[in-house]
C-alpha cells in the first residue's frame, strides 16, 4: 500500500502547475522540465540510433544523383525540372552537402533533427491548446510523448525528404498562431507571419493548415487591422509560389492516380497508427490502437473539457479536419495530389487534439494511463519497424551487395523505374543504355519485386542462363549469365522486365560496356 501511495503521490506531482502545493520528498529536485528533457531525449535516441540502419529508396536516392548540384542555381533548376516541392528542403539539404557531403546518414541528419525539435514545440502546443488550465502540462506531457514515439514521425524523421522539416516548420506555425490568438502582440503575429510562410516554403501542403487559422485570427473585427498584415505576408508568399507550382507541372506524381482514392483515403489513419510502413501489421493492431486512442478521447470528452480545452480541442479539430478534407475535396473535383504522406503535418493537430482529451483534468490518473499506453503501442510500432524486415525500406543497398561481384566480362542491369535512382547512389558510376542502342554483355542482371511476369526465369536472349535467384527483402534478383559476350539490344531488355506491369529502365555501368567489380 505504501508503494501505491508513492505512485499516486508522484503522479500529482507530474501534473502540476507552477503555483502548486510543494512535491514530494524526493522528487522537489528535479526541475519543472525534466519529462520534456526526457521526451525530447527519447525522441533523439529513437531517430539518430539507428539513422543508417535502413537504405535510400528512391525518393531518397533521387535527391543526391539527379537534384544535388555543386551550383545552387543548378540545383534549384532541377527542382523546377524534376520536382514537386517549394525550395526551401533543398536550400536546406543543398548547404549542409557541401560541409558533410552526401553520405546517407549526412542527407537524413536535418530531418533527425527537424523531428527532434518538433517534440518541444508539441509541448507547446499542448499548454495552448489546454487553455493554460491545470490540465496544460499534463496535455503537453502527452502531446510532446506521442509525437516523440509516433512511428509516422519517426519515420519521416530518418528520410531524406523535406517531410520532417514541413512537420516541424507546420506545427510551429501552429504554436505561434495559437499565442497570436491568445494576445496579438506584434511581436506574436511577426512569428506567426514568419513560421507561416516558412512552413508554406517547405510544403505546398500546408496551405490547407492555414486556411482556418487566417479565417480564425480575422473573425474577430476588434483586432482585425492587427492580424491583417500577419495573414497576408503568408498569402503573399502562397501566391509567389504559383508560378513554381505551374513550372513543375506535378512531376512524380502520376502515381497517386493510379492509387485509388478509396485506399488513400483509408491509409491515413492507417499511417498515424502505424506508420508508413505498419500496413503489414494487419488490422488487429491499428483497430486496437484506435480503440485506445478512442477510449481516451471519449473519457475526456464524458468527465468533460475545461472552457478553454474546449476551445482548444475545437481548434485542433477544425485545422486538422481542413488539413485532410480540403485536398479530399480537390481530389474529388479532379485536382487529384491527395496522398498520404502529404497530409503528416495534419497529424500533429491530431496529437495534439487527443492529448488535451486524454490528458483533461477530469480523466485523472486513468487518462494519464491510457495516454501512457498509447505511446507504448506507438512506440513498440516504431522499434519494429526497425527490426522487422517487412516494415523497413527497400533493401537496395542489399541489392547491390549482392550484384557488386568481379565479373570476366560487362553486364547490363534491368529494374523497373523507381529503383534506378539507389541502384545509382550505391552503384556509381550508372547511365541509361540510350534508347534503340545495343550492347555486348556476359552477364543480365534483373531486379524487381512481387508480382513477377510469368516468364520472369526464362533467359531474355539466347545463349544465356539462369544463374542465381536472390530474394533480398522482397527485392528479386536474376542474375543471366553467358559463357560469352553476346550482343542484347535495349529493346529487347525493356521487354523483359521481371516485374509485372512496371516500366522498365536499363543501366551500364561507367561507359557502357564494363563490368562492375568489387572495389
Amino acid at each position: 500500500m505504501a508503494a501505491v501511495s508513492r505512485v499516486a503521490e508522484i503522479d500529482r506531482f507530474a501534473s502540476r502547475e507552477p503555483g502548486d502545493a510543494e512535491s514530494p520528498r524526493g522528487i522537489a529536485r528535479l526541475p519543472a522540465w525534466w519529462p520534456l528533457a526526457a521526451l525530447t531525449l527519447l525522441a533523439a535516441v529513437l531517430r539518430f540510433s539507428t539513422l543508417d540502419l535502413q537504405s535510400f529508396w528512391y525518393d531518397e536516392a533521387f535527391t543526391p544523383v539527379h537534384v544535388l548540384h555543386p551550383s545552387l542555381v543548378a540545383t534549384l533548376h532541377g527542382v523546377v525540372k524534376t520536382e514537386n516541392t517549394p525550395p526551401l528542403w533543398y536550400i536546406v539539404i543543398w548547404a549542409w552537402s557541401r560541409i558533410f557531403g552526401v553520405g546517407m546518414i549526412a542527407l537524413r541528419f536535418p530531418s533527425a533533427v527537424a523531428g527532434v525539435l518538433t517534440v518541444p514545440v508539441a509541448w507547446a502546443i499542448g499548454r495552448e491548446l489546454a487553455g493554460g488550465a491545470k490540465g496544460s502540462r499534463r496535455a503537453a506531457i502527452v502531446c510532446a510523448g506521442l509525437v516523440s514515439v509516433n512511428p509516422l514521425f519517426v519515420w519521416y524523421s530518418q528520410e531524406a525528404r523535406a517531410y520532417a522539416l514541413y512537420v516541424l516548420l507546420s506545427a510551429l506555425a501552429m504554436l505561434c498562431f495559437l499565442r497570436a490568438d491568445r494576445e496579438a502582440t506584434p511581436r506574436r503575429l511577426v512569428a506567426f507571419a514568419l513560421s507561416a510562410s516558412l512552413a508554406l516554403l517547405s510544403f505546398y501542403f500546408e496551405a490547407f493548415l492555414l486556411i482556418p487559422m487566417a479565417l480564425w485570427l480575422l473573425r474577430d473585427r476588434s483586432r482585425r487591422r492587427a492580424t491583417l498584415p500577419a495573414v497576408a505576408v503568408p498569402t503573399v508568399v502562397g501566391l509567389a509560389l504559383v508560378p513554381l507550382i505551374l513550372a513543375q507541372g506535378g512531376h512524380g506524381t502520376q502515381w497517386i492516380s493510379r492509387w485509388a482514392l478509396s485506399s488513400r483515403i483509408q491509409s491515413i489513419p492507417q499511417y498515424y497508427l502505424t506508420g508508413y510502413s505498419g500496413a503489414p501489421l494487419g488490422h488487429t493492431i491499428e483497430l486496437a490502437i484506435a480503440l485506445l486512442i478512442g477510449a481516451g478521447i471519449a473519457l475526456g470528452l464524458w468527465r468533460g473539457l475545461r472552457p478553454g480545452a474546449r476551445r482548444g480541442a475545437l481548434l485542433a479539430l477544425v485545422i486538422v479536419a481542413c488539413g485532410v478534407l480540403i485536398p479530399l475535396a480537390m481530389a474529388l473535383g479532379g485536382a487529384d495530389y491527395l496522398a498520404p504522406r502529404n497530409v503528416v503535418a495534419a497529424m500533429v493537430p491530431l496529437t495534439a487534439l487527443i492529448a488535451v482529451c486524454v490528458a483533461a483534468r477530469g480523466t485523472g490518473r486513468t487518462g494519464m494511463m491510457l495516454a501512457a499506453v498509447i505511446a507504448l503501442a506507438f512506440l513498440a510500432v516504431t522499434i519494429d519497424a526497425n527490426f522487422n524486415i517487412r516494415l523497413q525500406r527497400s533493401d537496395w543497398r542489399g541489392v547491390v551487395a549482392a550484384i557488386r561481384t568481379k565479373l570476366a566480362g560487362p553486364r547490363v542491369i534491368t529494374l523497373e523505374e523507381l529503383g534506378s535512382a539507389p541502384l545509382e547512389y550505391y552503384l556509381p558510376p550508372l547511365h541509361n543504355m540510350t534508347a534503340g542502342s545495343t550492347t555486348t554483355v556476359r552477364e543480365i542482371d534483373e531486379i524487381g519485386f512481387f508480382p513477377l511476369r510469368h516468364d520472369a526465369t526464362v533467359p531474355p536472349a539466347p545463349g544465356f542462363r539462369l544463374a542465381a535467384s536472390l530474394d533480398i527483402h522482397d527485392l528479386i534478383v536474376y542474375r543471366f549469365v553467358s559463357p560469352t559476350p553476346r550482343a542484347i539490344s535495349e529493346a529487347t531488355l525493356i521487354n523483359h522486365v521481371i516485374t509485372l506491369d512496371q516500366h522498365a529502365e536499363v543501366l551500364l555501368p561507367g561507359s557502357g560496356a564494363q563490368s562492375v567489380s568489387a572495389p
